[in-house]
């Protein structure tokens, strides 16, 4: 059981402690520096001396009676000054005891200098008003201290639990109320948490909103840095953070030590996290199921070029992602790579328009095959498509050809870049192949061989299958079965008398060849 936190509201400010009741009872007026109200209030002290400055860190509401600078214009001048240089965040001048009204050295001083100055009209108790905002001040601090504290247990009992990264980006995300992205250095987004719509409203402009946003913490952008080992490599982004800036970065501080965890506990992380990015948005795409328009911010982040390009989508068979991405790089191509559910690697390309897409393909194709030394490597590809709507259709049919052709690369003589208009009769069947109408003609017409499913059988039953895909050459089946040609006419013989055909009649092989397509498809 997790406990709900809300994001802490912002520190105390100048404006916010002017609205206290007890300091309301002390009829307060703004003389100077009225526009800098905002300023966070760290602490409150009290003091006289001309030269105040050195008793301050910066942040603190300073309280006076200038018992010690009544007539001397030269140290009320000293006393803004010192106080400007130790950024304090307000001077509070009570009125009455040494000033009957506000001294106008001071307030020109103050104004010049852009430090808020406040005069109380009215006899004023400074150890109530210190009290409070003291009271106040250690409270929130406490606070503080308590939600980070959850939140490092909470995300440490994740990870000794296993949980992914999204899990604990989500347990980020819901702490601190706002977007979360991790990056790598090159402002690669590897990961996000957070509700989507505002998730896909950071996304939609990453790069320059990142940079423009990298050297401050304005506007909520809350960053800790991702170390290793003395090395640093990415950077986790609270984007929006409505609480105060400290506490932001305690919650970044704590999130950025869970994934330093996660990453050590569970190997090289960081590239793991790429390749979980790349396939969450990859998959979506072939899915469907978010809307694509809404993936292109995402792809965006991602580090695909995605401005007036051209797209190929590619499925590989028996390629590993690792390899695949090391052979884009090599040969200098921009796209992403992520491993599909059912086995398969899908590539995304993105190609300048002056490009030559079907070259490049073939490209990649051959450099693939010549890096990993396999044969049975199928690189299937949909034509390139322009518009970014049109990048899930390609997929699908990408998909669709690699499936087609899936188990059948040894019998098939395929190019080095396999598309639609290769699988011919193969890509109709995959598709029909869940048809009853189908299934059912495919039992019938290889019941022969399918009923009882003996040894014999089995053996037969590939023999057939090499007959037909190589068009009924007897010479290249034997050689592939390794067996005589008298031996070859003996085991189609064999064939023909299960069946109760004729495979040198075409209508009949063709039929033969059909359900056995069929056949295949169901049982993948």
């Amino acid at each position: 059981m997790t406990t709900t936190w809300e994001p802490l509201e912002p520190a105390l400010s100048v404006r916010q402690v002017l609205t206290l009741e007890r300091v309301l009872a002390g009829d307060p007026e703004v003389v100077a520096g009225a526009s800098q109200l905002d300023r966070p209030v760290r602490w409150v002290h009290v003091a006289e001396a001309a030269d105040v400055g050195v008793m301050l860190s910066g942040g603190e509401m300073v309280l006076t009676t200038g018992v010690l600078l009544a007539g001397d214009e030269e140290k009320q001048a000293e006393y803004i000054q010192s106080l400007y240089r130790a950024e304090a965040a307000a001077v509070v001048l009570g009125l009455g005891r040494a000033f009957p009204a506000p001294p106008d050295v001071m307030r020109r001083a103050a104004e010049r200098c852009g430090l808020p100055m406040v005069v109380l009209h009215r006899p004023f108790p400074f150890a109530q008003l210190t009290e409070e905002v003291q009271s106040r001040l250690v409270r929130r601090k406490f606070a503080a201290v308590s939600l980070s504290e959850a939140v490092r247990t909470e995300l440490t009992g994740l990870i000794t639990a296993g949980a992914p990264l999204q899990r604990l980006l989500d347990e980020v995300a819901r702490h601190s109320g706002c977007p979360v992205v991790v990056t790598n250095l090159a402002h690669r987004v590897l990961a996000t948490a957070g509700e989507r719509p505002a998730v896909d409203d950071v996304l939609r402009d990453w790069e320059r909103i990142a940079r423009q946003a990298g050297g401050s913490e304005g506007d909520g952008w809350i960053r800790a840095e991702l170390t290793g080992r003395g090395e640093r490599w990415g950077r986790i982004v609270l984007c929006g953070y409505r609480g105060d800036t400290a506490t932001g970065r305690l919650l970044a501080d704590r999130a950025a030590e869970a994934l330093v965890l996660h990453r050590m506990l569970s190997g090289n992380a960081a590239c793991s996290w790429e390749e979980q990015s790349a396939q969450s948005l990859l998959t979506d795409l072939v899915s469907g199921v978010v809307p694509v328009r809404q993936l292109l911010p995402r792809a965006r982040a991602a580090g695909l070029p995605v401005g007036r390009r051209s797209f190929v989508p590619l499925v590989v068979r028996h390629g590993e992602p690792a390899r695949l991405d090391r052979v884009l790089r090599l040969l200098g191509l921009s796209g992403i790579v992520a491993e599909l559910a059912d086995g398969a690697t899908a590539v995304l390309l993105s190609l300048a328009r002056d490009q030559d897409a079907e070259a490049l393909t073939a490209h990649f194709a051959a450099r693939l095959r010549s890096e990993s030394g396999a044969t049975k490597t199928v690189v299937a590809a949909a034509d390139a498509r322009t518009a970014w709507d049109e990048v899930p259709a390609g997929l699908r049919e990408a998909q669709h050809v690699a499936d087609a052709v899936a188990d059948s690369s040894d019998a098939l003589d395929l190019p080095a870049v396999v598309r639609l208009r290769d699988v011919h009769l193969r890509g109709l069947i995959r598709l029909l192949r869940d048809d009853p109408h189908v299934q059912s003609f495919a039992e019938r017409e290889l019941d022969g061989l399918l009923c009882g499913r003996d040894d014999e059988a089995a053996a037969l039953l590939a023999v057939l299958r090499t007959y037909l895909a190589t068009g009924r050459n007897k010479s290249r089946t034997a050689q592939l079965h390794h067996v005589s040609r008298p031996a070859l006419y003996r085991r189609l013989e064999a064939i023909q008398a299960r069946l109760g055909v004729d495979l040198d009649d075409f209508e009949q092989a063709a039929s033969v060849h059909i359900a056995l397509l069929a056949h295949d498809a169901q049982q993948r």
